[in-house]
């Protein structure tokens, strides 16, 4: 892939439809997955604090054996902007030394995926770079960009990443970008064990006791493709916009087993369950698909 590219440093997706390619590193994928999503304060321009804070919260989930960890859509810089120019003075490039102080933190063999707003030569991305203590595995560019967003960034040009990670494969999206079925599937059809999903949810009106629709999108995508999703969402407001709170672990069933706890969620997810696309005794998910009629 070249600089330019919407996803650089991960694979490139198979066709809709066409077998995931397994890598060598499948030999070493693990049968369980400890999976965080976190959600730390969030300052508004405030780069250098946000960062501390990301810091802090990856050093906790760090404690507890954490192999995945996923932090919310542009978590270095806030979302909300006046303009452009705004966040081009929050943006980070690909290679700017403060992020070798977030990954000294990350736990050896653990990923990290965390939003941020990616200055690079003369475009701004929203982007969500995967870290691990040693490397940068790759920085998905966001391609689905929500209201305003339209304005302020310029597209990626993939539509969701999958690359090999310790534990397997992970799959990596942005907000937006699951409200497009055809993005996770494409991901779960690519060999994703797990999505990770840095979001900021606007709370938008919704009958009472019901989830926010986000995320009842989210639940659904990961039944109808058995793949289990980490979400980490924003909490309070920001310059008048209050987001959802949705924080949450689903599991490749579709149900939340975990949700909003203490600015985060943490939980165990059978990778096992999720490679396996069985119905028995007659059924297959991704088999059964009939790619003659759609």
């Amino acid at each position: 892939m070249t600089e330019n590219d919407g996803a650089r440093g991960g694979s490139a997706l198979p066709r809709p439809g066409a077998s995931a390619k397994q890598s060598d590193a499948a030999e070493l994928r693990v049968a369980e997955l400890r999976v965080a999503a976190l959600s730390p304060e969030i300052v508004i321009g405030d780069v250098d604090g946000n960062l501390d804070r990301i810091r802090s919260a990856v050093s906790a989930a760090a404690r507890r054996q954490t192999q995945l960890i996923v932090l919310p859509e542009l978590a270095t810089s806030g979302y909300v902007f006046a303009d452009r120019d705004e966040a081009r003075s929050a943006a980070l490039t690909a290679d700017d030394p403060r992020w070798s102080s977030l990954q000294a933190a990350i736990p050896a063999d653990a990923v990290v995926v965390v939003g941020y707003a990616e200055s690079a030569g003369g475009q701004l991305f929203n982007t969500a770079a995967v870290l691990t203590r040693d490397a940068r595995l790759a920085d998905y560019r966001k391609s689905h960009l929500w209201g305003a967003e339209t304005l302020i960034f310029d597209r990626g040009s993939d539509a969701g990443l999958v690359l090999d990670a310790p534990f397997g494969r992970l799959g990596v999206a942005l907000c937006y970008d699951n409200e497009f079925p055809e993005v996770p599937r494409r991901i779960a059809l690519a060999g994703a064990d797990v999505l990770a999903l840095p979001v900021n949810w606007p709370l938008v009106p919704r009958p009472e006791g019901e989830h926010a629709p986000e995320l009842i999108q989210a639940m659904a995508s990961a039944r109808s493709s058995r793949l289990p999703v980490v979400i980490a969402d924003r909490w309070g407001s920001e310059r008048g916009v209050d987001w959802t709170d949705g924080t949450a672990i689903i599991d490749e069933q579709g149900w939340i087993v975990a949700f909003r706890t203490v600015m985060g969620a943490s939980a165990m997810l059978s990778l096992d369950a999720v490679r396996s696309k069985a119905l028995p005794p007659h059924n297959d998910l991704f088999a059964d698909r009939r790619e003659d009629l759609y």
